[in-house]
């Protein structure tokens, strides 16, 4: 079997995507693609061409359970060490690694290397092989280890490992020994598996190489499989988003979900939902859970003045006149620093080599900006986003959509929480969010948002409940600096909730400087702005409403003076916790029907965004609860 008809067998035609809208996936080309395919890459391409696109054309990569464990099944194979074989003629051949003199062990062979870097510009494929074994003869084997069991199969192995071993071998031949198999150790099962290299192999492996060059330098990310497999353990999951893009690209699935269904938490009782209203029935359809519901790792925040961060091995260590408090970097999302915080360079540098960002606010919570590593190496994601951006119809487009979100979002809220809410305001709210949706000019949605802004603050006070009414009743939305309690704490919650924002849209590789409504203007984060205008209301609202009702700040949590309010800091730590309460919350996604927390949702809805402006879907859904 070969040419057309080996390559329709490695690279078949998925029958589901067929059902799916097409739409044109041709991505910016940056420049051509690199000479040498990595032989991991190999393996990707016949296990899922995006899986390879979005790590080797996009550079994109996020860890699971999965990942972790494989490093540390590699640690040792990692470390560079030993001695590599002489080739066939007798020549000492040598790789990119250190040789290190190792005491030889009773049945080991003659020559073991570790971490051999190897690379053939006529093959077109480099390598970094775990294990080379040989003897004085020329002959040598690379040893693959994978954190896995062994399967069950005649091969060995599946066919993307074995195409990764057979470039391992291709290399050596290239380099001068002799080398007719490989073996994969699976260290779930402790034992090696022998795998032969014959011609099919071979021609598989060659035509996997031209592939992954071919779907590169045209620039064609491929589509995402549907209802596979092979997308539940994979850690890129969060970022393909597959089941999500197939649904928004009008695939509909037929295979059986896997959505649990949880119990309701103590969390939720806390914040203002409508009595006997249930969120699960409020969604169409249900995808697969493929993605956890919430992040393990917490965010830090720095409040004390005068307070210095340092490093202290795999710690942060917050020393303050009279306390010390350690955190550790494996649990940390990020940091944010009030005001005079200091932070050292070493511990800097311990967050960004582990891609976390820095956050820097006033001592009051207005948000200065962020420092951090590299972000995102996604340069097609950042040209695509700049191209749409600059086309005023897509704009406007994205803008009244999801200005007519956030007014219906500010409907819902009234219509949950008020305590008899005004008919007439429901009305004019749903009138308004229309209108938004029909406007021909951003000027003229402009206009409607700041007219549903008077009516929906109009009615704000009556969400208050007990004895915050007319304590915290809100006479309007005032700001810079706010005059009175409840405009103080909203304006916190929104300084909060842009911050989280520039964190998400960045770390997505996305540019949180420029949007579609917000106009650019030095310094100004417009994209985070636009995405969370929607978000206002059912988080940052939600949380200054139950923040006052159930009393976790009150009025001597504040600093009144002549030029306005803000929280004394023992207020704003009891409120940032109300905040993170909030983004913790677990809700159903109304577009996808899965159980994830707001902070999820926050990331979900980025990552959309990116697939829209990359043209895999013809819309960006709203989030809009009901």
């Amino acid at each position: 079997m070969k040419g057309d008809a080996l390559h329709d067998s490695i690279f078949p035609e998925d029958p589901l995507r067929a059902r799916a809208k097409v739409l044109p996936r041709k991505q910016p080309v940056v420049g051509d693609p690199p000479d040498l395919v990595p032989a991991r890459m190999i393996n990707e391409t016949l296990y899922c061409e995006r899986l390879m696109y979005l790590e080797w054309a996009q550079g994109e990569f996020d860890d699971n359970a999965f990942t972790v464990d494989g490093r540390a099944v590699h640690a040792r194979a990692d470390s560079p060490g030993g001695e590599l074989p002489p080739t066939k003629d007798g020549s000492k051949q040598t790789s990119e690694s250190p040789e290190h003199d190792e005491p030889e062990k009773d049945g080991a062979p003659p020559y073991q290397a570790r971490s051999v870097w190897l690379s053939s510009d006529s093959l077109g494929i480099t390598a970094k092989i775990d294990i080379v074994e040989g003897d004085s003869n020329g002959v040598a084997v690379p040893i693959e280890y994978k954190r896995g069991a062994a399967p069950d199969v005649a091969e060995g192995a599946y066919l993307p490992e074995r195409a990764q071993l057979c470039a391992q071998v291709l290399l050596l031949r290239e380099h001068g020994y002799t080398s007719d198999h490989g073996e994969i150790y699976f260290a779930r099962s402790r034992r090696r598996v022998s795998i032969s290299i014959d011609e099919v192999l071979i021609e598989i492996t060659r035509q996997a190489v031209h592939r992954a060059k071919e779907l590169t330098g045209n620039g064609e990310l491929p589509p995402p499989l549907a209802e596979s497999k092979k997308c539940e353990g994979c850690s890129l999951v969060g970022i393909c988003l597959p089941d999500e893009t197939n649904l928004l690209r009008g695939f509909v699935p037929t295979g059986e979900q896997n959505a649990s269904i949880e119990k309701p938490e103590q969390m939720v009782a806390f914040w203002p939902v409508a009595e006997g209203e249930n969120e699960r029935e409020l969604a169409e359809v249900s995808l697969r859970q493929l993605q956890p519901a919430r992040d393990d790792r917490l965010p830090l925040y720095v409040q004390e003045q005068g307070a210095r961060v340092g490093l202290s091995g795999e710690e942060l260590v917050i020393k303050s006149k009279e306390t010390e408090v350690r955190a550790r970097l494996p649990n940390l999302s990020q940091v944010t620093l009030f005001g005079n915080v200091q932070i050292s360079t070493q511990a800097m540098r311990a967050l960004f080599e582990r891609g976390l960002s820095i956050s820097f606010m006033s001592t009051g919570g207005w948000f200065y900006g962020r420092a951090t590593g590299v972000d995102s190496k996604n340069i097609e994601l950042r040209i695509s986003q700049h191209r749409a951006m600059g086309n005023e119809a897509v704009c406007l487009a994205l803008a009244k959509g999801i200005v007519a979100s956030k007014i219906r979002n500010c409907r819902t809220l009234l219509r949950r929480n008020h305590k008899a809410p005004p008919e007439v305001t429901l009305f004019e709210l749903e009138q308004l969010a229309k209108k938004a949706e029909s406007v021909s000019a951003l000027k003229s949605l402009l206009g409607l948002e700041g007219t549903a802004a008077r009516t929906y603050f109009g009615a704000f006070s009556g969400m208050l409940k007990g004895s915050s009414v007319g304590v915290f009743d809100l006479d309007g939305r005032n700001r810079r600096p706010p005059r009175d309690p409840m405009n103080a704490l909203l304006s916190l919650a929104y300084s909060m909730l842009t911050k989280e924002f520039v964190h998400t849209l960045a770390s997505a590789g996305l540019d949180p400087l420029f949007g579609f409504y917000h106009q650019p203007r030095f310094g100004r984060p417009a994209l985070a702005l636009d995405l969370m205008e929607e978000f206002r209301p059912i988080v940052a609202d939600s949380v200054a409403i139950g923040a006052v009702n159930n009393g976790v700040v009150d009025t001597n949590d504040f600093i009144e003076h002549p030029t306005g309010v803000t929280l004394k800091p023992v207020g704003r730590r009891k409120f940032l916790l109300a905040f993170e309460r909030r983004l913790d919350q677990l809700i159903t996604h109304p577009v996808f029907g899965y159980r994830i927390s707001y902070r999820r949702v926050l990331e979900v809805q980025a990552r959309l965004f990116g697939r829209f402006v990359l043209g895999e879907i013809p819309n960006y859904p709203e989030f809009r609860t009901r």
